[in-house]
């Protein structure tokens, strides 16, 4: 190096002012630099002044004081997050902590003392960030603590049948409704938002004996199913037939009625002819009887009361008596 540069590089190393202006620079820049920060739309970020909840801001480009003052913490809550428990999806080049031992929290005790393997999924979203990040220190782990105990609770309820047939609807609403309670009391800032049972199979020495019962139990409802179905079919076709047998009947009734009340008309009236004059109308009332004996349409005989048998005398049909 030669003497003129040597000379230039000892005036820039002890100039006072160079050395100000360089570390105004580099004071700038690192203000700059950690006084920008941004904001995904999937979140929301919760900055601290000093260690202390300060403020919460939303998406885009935001700013805050520099130099580790401020500090931002970036919460998905736009984000529907799962929780798995009683399987595990392996994700490859990813180790989680929450997979070890997740074969164990499946298996229950149910109502009727018998062993069930239950797996489920829990979704939820955080609706707030603070209480997300400071109201609880382990916050996932708390979320997998009240899911199984929410679910057990609920399985040990229930008889073994009940929990993998006609419950399972029952479980995941009463389960999504306790949960909620349960991290809304603990101030835990999430919301379930769905509770999904996936396998539950009893224990292997007793699978097929439960794969059987669960056959009956599906072709029992298929026949219930198929009666119902006939019940739909048959009952407004007898209903119907039910109505028109009383239509019928009332019809019958009105008209014997109104025959009756006929009948009770001309016997009044006879009855009048009659107390006016008694013997005219008794001989009206026998010739009117024998004309309706000897028009008749069948066969008619004269019998004579004191002759022992009957003697055919006339035949009112008009046919020769042999």
């Amino acid at each position: 190096m030669s003497n003129k540069a040597k000379q230039f590089f000892r005036k820039i190393r002890f100039s006072p002012g160079i050395v100000v202006v360089a570390i105004v620079i580099i004071i700038a820049v690192a203000a700059a630099y950690t006084s920008c920060f941004s904001v995904d739309e999937t979140e929301q970020a919760v900055i601290t002044r000093f260690g202390k909840y300060y403020t919460t801001v939303g998406s885009g480009l935001q700013f805050k004081l520099p130099f580790g003052i401020d500090k931002n913490y970036n919460v998905p809550v736009n984000v529907a997050q799962t929780e798995q428990f009683g399987f595990e999806t392996v994700v490859p080049g990813r180790t989680n902590q929450y997979q070890n031992n997740r074969l164990d929290e499946s298996t229950m005790l149910t109502g009727d003392l018998n062993i069930v393997d239950v797996e489920w999924i829990i979704q939820y979203k955080i609706i707030d960030p603070r209480a997300w990040l400071f109201n609880v220190l382990e916050n996932k782990q708390t979320i997998r603590d009240i899911s199984q105990s929410v679910v057990n609770m609920l399985v040990g309820d229930r008889a073994i049948l009940d929990v993998m047939g006609p419950d399972r609807l029952a479980i995941e609403n009463a389960a999504l409704e306790l949960m909620n309670e349960n991290f809304k009391s603990l101030g835990l800032g999430i919301n379930v938002i769905a509770v999904k049972l996936q396998n539950i199979v009893p224990p292997e020495g007793v699978q097929a004996a439960f794969e059987d019962v669960n056959r009956a139990i599906q072709d029992m409802n298929r026949f219930i199913n198929e009666g119902k179905e006939a019940y739909n079919s048959e009952i407004p076709k007898a209903q119907g037939e039910a109505e028109q047998q009383i239509l019928i009947a009332q019809g019958y009734a009105a008209e014997r009625i109104n025959r009756a009340q006929g009948d009770v008309a001309r016997f009044n009236s006879v009855y009048e002819e009659y107390r006016q004059s008694p013997q005219v109308t008794r001989d009206r009332l026998y010739l009117e009887t024998m004309e309706e004996v000897f028009t008749a349409k069948q066969n008619s005989t004269l019998i004579d009361k004191n002759l022992e048998n009957i003697l055919p005398i006339k035949n009112i049909t008009g046919a020769v008596q042999e």
